[in-house]
């Protein structure tokens, strides 16, 4: 489904990011992948020897201005271009009532999840635009958009603005074959979410699967909105969140 293509994941040393590099590379795609963890970023690699010499990896900070270019650029250096980026970096941060939250957190988390994803457009768009079109999508979430959860207002205005975000990018430059769509995952069992067996099993009871997700199935679903598969898909907040969103019991 994306063989021949470069896509860039960012977020990629864990999770989604990590399932979604796996899942890519064995359908062919040339891989940028990017996250704060070199090291990790290394492991992922080494984790696809198949796949290595179709891999780069780049380390930085998306809250970091320079990050979303100078990844940009390691795509169209090692690769020759850019076709999709999977914006999928993002924190919880630290989680209380508004009336108890600093500005710093309001700040760090807003920057990590939503002020990244204006600065990786600005640049993914006209990498994109060179090779003809291509695909991005942002890893949103329910939270805000279907459902309010205490304690996650910064995150849940951040992951809600992604939405508007990829709107209005995808009116922008649909007529230049440029998709942009926002993935909304329900609960899912990566590092994000602990370990603890009883706290995953009260948000599998949130889900009308009585389960979270695997970050592969995640993945899955961000692989066909970045595929040809997704081709008439652009401008959706498209929920994958095991029927959170429908359920009340």
């Amino acid at each position: 489904m994306l063989h021949g293509k470069t896509i860039l994941i960012t977020g990629a040393s864990s999770g989604i990011g990590a399932a979604a590099a796996k899942l890519f590379a064995e359908a062919g795609a040339n891989l940028v992948l990017a996250a704060r963890r070199k090291e990790r970023l290394e492991e992922v690699r080494a984790s696809l020897p198949e796949a290595a010499n179709r891999i780069a990896i780049f380390a930085g900070d998306v809250t970091d201005p320079e990050f979303s270019k100078a990844s940009v650029d390691v795509a169209i250096e090692t690769f020759g271009g850019l076709d999709g980026a999977f914006n999928n970096a993002g924190t919880l941060g630290d989680m209380g009532p508004v009336s108890e939250m600093n500005l710093d957190t309001w700040n760090h988390v807003v920057a990590t999840n939503l002020t990244s994803a204006f600065l990786a457009a600005k640049y993914q768009v006209p990498a994109m635009r060179t090779v003809g079109g291509g695909s991005i999508v942002f890893t949103s979430t329910f939270v805000g958009h279907t459902i309010g959860l205490p304690g996650m207002a910064a995150y849940a205005a951040a992951k809600a603005g992604l939405i508007g975000l990829t709107q209005v990018l995808a009116v922008e430059h649909g007529a230049e074959n440029i998709r942009v769509n926002a993935l909304l995952p329900g609960g899912t069992k990566t590092e994000m979410a602990g370990d603890d067996p009883a706290f995953h099993e009260y948000i599998a009871g949130l889900h009308a699967l009585k389960r979270m997700a695997q970050p592969e199935e995640i993945a899955r679903a961000a692989m066909f909105l970045l595929s040809d598969a997704g081709s008439f898909v652009t401008g959706a907040a498209m929920l994958c969140d095991g029927g959170n969103s429908i359920t009340k019991a």
